[in-house]
């Protein structure tokens, strides 16, 4: 691993690439290689960073680790290339495949990847908070709860399809879930155990959208010290929790 880890940054004219790029800038420890977007640059290097469209990846200058935030059409090139130069990957690009999916277990055996729907430490804890919980409480009734702004179109989001999947590995089975879509809320998720009497609420709220970019960087300087392998973000992050 160089000092400072060099990244590349795909998905970098999107919200959070463009959040990754100004809170790497802020770091001593990293450094950009390159940004690589959809459309072709309307200038080769910005604020020192060199800039590509994403169908010259392949030209892209060596870096450690990619982190890619982009869409599920965009992501098997970016995979493929770190498989090919034999750089880690942190993703957090929703929607992808089955078959995507397949392709990151097999990219495993020779790089290491980190895939997660949300990069918020926080929610990575959380995650394995629910698990246990509701491996210690498999009968007592469980319900999902999210709320987002008013401009978010999925429901549930894929947050709580992720914290629900924790619920189904503890407990066998997944929980009732509720979204709610209001003002400018960044994000917000309930997870509620109840039974006669008594009732568990563990709860995440995201404030500032910046939480997300700042977690994924912090992924890559760990993932760039990983052996080959397919990890979770909790236990990539938290390996003792």
């Amino acid at each position: 691993m160089t000092s400072p880890l060099r990244l590349l940054i795909h998905g970098a004219s999107g919200r959070m690439g463009q959040a990754l790029l100004r809170l790497a800038a802020e770091r001593d420890d990293l450094s950009v290689a390159a940004a690589v977007a959809r459309k072709s640059p309307a200038q080769r290097v910005v604020e020192g960073v060199p800039q590509f469209a994403a169908s010259e990846l392949n030209g892209v200058p060596e870096f450690d680790v990619a982190i890619d935030f982009s869409l599920p059409e965009g992501f098997d090139p970016v995979l493929a290339l770190c498989v090919q130069r034999g750089c880690a990957l942190v993703s957090g690009t929703t929607g992808l495949s089955s078959a995507q999916n397949q392709a990151i277990d097999a990219a495993s055996a020779g790089i290491a990847v980190v895939w997660a729907a949300n990069y918020s430490l926080g929610v990575a804890v959380l995650t394995e908070l629910v698990r246990r919980a509701a491996a210690a409480l498999p009968a007592w009734d469980c319900d999902l709860i999210e709320a987002h702004h008013t401009r978010k179109l999925d429901a549930p989001s894929g947050t709580a399809l992720h914290l629900g999947q924790a619920v189904a590995i503890g407990r066998g089975s997944e929980p009732h879930y509720a979204s709610l879509r209001a003002g400018d809320i960044v994000g917000e998720h309930l997870v509620q155990f109840a039974s006669a009497g008594e009732r568990l609420e563990l709860i995440h709220r995201a404030t500032n959208r910046d939480i997300f970019a700042r977690g994924a960087l912090e992924a890559a300087l760990k993932l760039a010290r990983q052996a080959p392998g397919r990890y979770r973000l909790a236990e990539l992050m938290f390996p003792n929790l």
